[in-house]
C-alpha cells in the first residue's frame, strides 16, 4: 500500500526527524542524490497558483534524475468533470506518485484513497504539511537542536498554522499562536498537537497578545492575513491584523538570536515590515530554498529510494 504525506501528523516523531536528516545530507551532497529518481515520474496538480512550490517540485524532481509533469485543472479532464478518484486511479497507471495543491483536504483524501502510488499535499486548505518540513530544517540549521525551541506565530491561524502545530510539536518545540478573536486555529488541531507535545515535551499555546507571545521567542513567524479564497475578506482582515504585523517592535521583545520566517508570498507592509524581513535575523530566502531540498527528500522517502 502507497505511503501518502497528507498531513504533518502522517510521520510519527522519529520519521520526522529522519526525514530531516536525510534533507540536510541532500541539501549537503546533491551529487550523491542526482539520479535516486531515476525512470520515476512525478504528476504535480496544480488547482491554485504557485510559484515556491511548483519551481521547488520541479526542480527536486528533475535533479534527482526523474521526470516531473506538471498539470493545471483545466489541462486534466478534472476541468470537464471526471472526478478526482477516477484521475487519480487513471494517474497511477502512469507515473510513481501524485502531487496536489488544491482547496479542500478532502479532495486530497479521495484522491489518495483511489491512487495506488504517494500522494503528497502541496497545500490544501487545512495544512501545508511540505512548507513545515521546510521551516524545520531552517530553524535546525539555525539553532541546532529543535527541542526546547519556542516558536511564535503571529496573525490568521491557517493551514500553515496548523502544519506548524503539529510539526513544531512532534520535534518536542514550544508553539505559541497569536491570532485576533475569531481568527484561532481549528480547535481539533490545538487539541491534537497538545497531545503530541504531551508525549514530545513540547507545549502549545494560544493567545491574542501578540507581544505577549513574542517575549523569549527562538523564532518568529508569520503569514499574509487573507489566504488564496479569502481576497473577498481582504479588506476586512486587513482592519483586525495589522497589530499582529511582524514588525522591530516584535522582534525586539524575542530572544537576541530570534530568527524570522515567513512561508511567502509576502505583503511587505502589512503583515511584516520591510526591515524585519530583510534584516539580520531573517532566514526566510534559507526557509525558500529548503522547500527543494525538503521535498526531494520526502519523495525518495515515499518511494522508498533513500
Amino acid at each position: 500500500m502507497a505511503r501518502d504525506y497528507l498531513s504533518v501528523d502522517d510521520l510519527s516523531p522519529e520519521e520526522l526527524a529522519g526525514l530531516l536528516d536525510l534533507s540536510a545530507k541532500v541539501k549537503a551532497t546533491p551529487e550523491d542524490y542526482s539520479a535516486r529518481l531515476r525512470g520515476k515520474s512525478v504528476a504535480l496538480i496544480f488547482e491554485k497558483p504557485s510559484t515556491r512550490t511548483r519551481v521547488s517540485f520541479e526542480v527536486a524532481v528533475t535533479s534527482s534524475g526523474g521526470h516531473p509533469i506538471v498539470l493545471s485543472s483545466s489541462e486534466l479532464q478534472l476541468g470537464r468533470g471526471e472526478t478526482i478518484e477516477d484521475t487519480g486511479r487513471t494517474l497511477s497507471r502512469y507515473v510513481d506518485a501524485i502531487v496536489l495543491r488544491t482547496f479542500e483536504q478532502e479532495r486530497l483524501e479521495l484522491l489518495a484513497g483511489a491512487a495506488s502510488v504517494p500522494v503528497i499535499n502541496a497545500l490544501s486548505d487545512f495544512e501545508h504539511p511540505c512548507q513545515c518540513l521546510a521551516d524545520l530544517l531552517t530553524i535546525g540549521e539555525r539553532k541546532g537542536e529543535l527541542a526546547g525551541r519556542t516558536l511564535t506565530y503571529l496573525g490568521d491561524g491557517n493551514n500553515v498554522t496548523h502544519s506548524l502545530l503539529l510539526g513544531c510539536t512532534k520535534a518536542g518545540m514550544r508553539v505559541r499562536v497569536a491570532t485576533p478573536p475569531g481568527f484561532e486555529p481549528i480547535p481539533q488541531v490545538v487539541h491534537r498537537a497538545s497531545e503530541i507535545a504531551g508525549a514530545t515535551g513540547g507545549a502549545v499555546e494560544t493567545l491574542n497578545d501578540p507581544l505577549a507571545a513574542a517575549v523569549g521567542a527562538d523564532v518568529l513567524y508569520t503569514d499574509v492575513w487573507a489566504s488564496m479564497g479569502q481576497e473577498a475578506e481582504a479588506d476586512e482582515r486587513a482592519l483586525v491584523f495589522p497589530i499582529y504585523q511582524l514588525n522591530q517592535r516584535v522582534v525586539d521583545r524575542a530572544r537576541e538570536d530570534v530568527i524570522v520566517l515567513h512561508c511567502l508570498p509576502a505583503h511587505r507592509g502589512q503583515e511584516i515590515t520591510d526591515d524585519v524581513i530583510d534584516g539580520p535575523h531573517s532566514a526566510v530566502w534559507d526557509q525558500a530554498e529548503n522547500r527543494m531540498h525538503t521535498q526531494k527528500a520526502l519523495l525518495l522517502f515515499l518511494l522508498g529510494l533513500a
